[in-house]
């Protein structure tokens, strides 16, 4: 199997994104709303790639072909929680269980830790998805709360757990 590549997203990644964030085995486990389009995804992409912006997103590649993405959001502009960040992924289902998710949660966590000074990283996952809960508890996570009706899912308020993972050895003066 070849090497999996993570990279910094780009513009021209657009079309991968708008694939995988609207297949339909997916975008059930996302919280993000259907028919999102490439160009949506190149106005999203670009704006990530501002200079001083603080979002990450980045995307795993396999045979020079993208078939995940990952990134890392600030959960708020106030300046009290500006040391916390949210993370969301996806994955194309015919790349699951080959480490996709798991090289692209070590690329994320690796930027948060020894780059950006990032204390807490929060996510949220739906309850019944059970491999993103154990990669996430893998990676340290653990969980915070259930959310009862969170967000509409095909019809109907679905549940979601709250998990977080806070940097295992914070910073110190050097």
């Amino acid at each position: 199997m070849a090497d999996i590549v993570i990279r910094r997203a780009r513009v021209d990644d657009a079309e991968a994104f708008a694939i995988t964030m609207s297949d339909p085995v997916v975008l059930p486990g996302l919280l993000q709303l259907p028919y999102n389009d490439a160009a949506e995804w190149r106005v999203r992409l670009a704006d990530s790639l501002k200079p001083g912006e603080p979002r990450l997103l980045l995307v795993a590649e396999l045979d020079g072909q993208v078939v995940g993405n990952g990134g890392l959001h600030p959960t708020s502009l106030q300046l009290r929680r500006r040391h916390a960040m949210g993370l969301g992924m996806a994955v194309n289902p015919s790349h699951w269980r080959r480490g996709v998710g798991r090289a692209l949660m070590a690329a994320m966590l690796d930027w948060a830790d020894n780059w950006a000074g990032v204390l807490r990283i929060e996510l949220q996952v739906f309850t019944d998805n059970d491999a993103a809960i154990a990669l996430y508890r893998s990676a340290g996570f653990v969980l915070e709360g259930t959310h009862r009706g969170f967000a509409m899912r095909n019809g109907v308020f679905a549940d979601v757990h709250s998990m977080a993972r806070l940097h295992p050895s914070p910073p110190s003066w050097g």
